[in-house]
């Protein structure tokens, strides 16, 4: 298929979309963002639930280079029994202690209680495996890994990262304007609809930065990367501070998608979906507030 076919049959979709659905149609997302961006969510989906199954084999964060059952934790999920043999999920935050029986540290599998940090419903395996959870998280790891490299590689050659993600002077002075209309809910209409703006931007400038700290912080943790890169041991204070950092990472990136989500369904879910399945959005008019 030539271009100019390929431009006419684009134009068509467009004229198409235009009549059927009222309102301004424009290609948002090409074919490679939104394959990159779905590879991500199953990547991401998985490496957090076997990560978790993981975690769970030794349920506690330390800082610094070593950490076992007997060293101070900075986070630990643990279960308690009290006076009357009744058992508590504990989750343990600096000095905090709080009580969460039923969901993490004290929680249900097949209809009975165990001691686990996170519950079954969120790993992958839902059972206590260490190897198995292992493979899984090695193998999304190395697929996100890839996925990654080709999407940098691709959005600098046709500077989609630079023109669309990497905020620029005059996009970081309008973020208290951003800021309040995102606090009254109030979304972007007509021409600044069809581009990210200054907070989407640094958002995903955030994501792809915690998604470098995850993949170094993995590196760091494993003791044949150590054996040959032991300098990665130094930039992160040690293999327990590589593990806390890339744990908190993994945190920040669910509070993202907790947030992305929610403003999907803000913003309007099915034509923010179909954007990210067809390409397609449908730009909103600037009348509607």
């Amino acid at each position: 298929m030539t271009i100019d076919s390929q431009q006419d049959r684009v134009g068509a979709l467009l004229q198409r979309a235009n009549g059927h659905l009222g309102g301004e149609i424009v290609y948002r997302h090409t074919r490679w963002v939104r394959i990159w961006h779905w590879i991500n969510v199953l990547a991401i989906i998985f490496l957090l639930g076997s990560g978790l199954n993981i975690f769970n084999a030794h349920p506690r964060l330390y800082w610094g280079a070593y950490g076992d059952d007997a060293d101070p934790a900075l986070f630990s999920l643990y279960s308690v029994e009290d006076h009357n043999g009744a058992s508590h999920g504990i989750t343990q935050i600096g000095s905090v202690h709080i009580d969460t029986t039923g969901t993490l540290g004290w929680s249900t599998y097949r209809g009975e209680y165990s001691s686990r940090g996170w519950p079954s419903w969120a790993t992958i395996p839902s059972f206590q495996d260490l190897a198995d959870a292992r493979h899984w998280h090695f193998l999304f790891a190395w697929i996100l890994v890839l996925n990654f490299a080709i999407y940098i590689t691709w959005s600098v050659r046709r500077r989609h990262l630079q023109i669309d993600i990497v905020p620029t002077l005059r996009d970081l002075r309008s973020i208290p304007k951003s800021v309040s209309n995102h606090i009254r809910f109030k979304h972007p209409t007509g021409d600044a609809a069809k581009r990210y703006n200054v907070l989407q931007r640094l958002a995903y400038v955030g994501v792809l930065l915690l998604l470098v700290v995850m993949v170094a912080t993995g590196l760091t943790m494993s003791p044949a990367i150590d054996a040959f890169l032991p300098w990665l041991l130094d930039v992160f204070g040690g293999r327990q501070t590589a593990r806390t950092l890339h744990f908190l990472s993994a945190a920040l990136i669910v509070l993202f998608v907790f947030v992305h989500v929610a403003e999907v369904f803000i913003a309007g879910v099915v034509n923010e979906m179909r954007s990210m399945i067809t390409g397609y959005y449908r730009v909103p008019s600037e009348h509607k507030q």
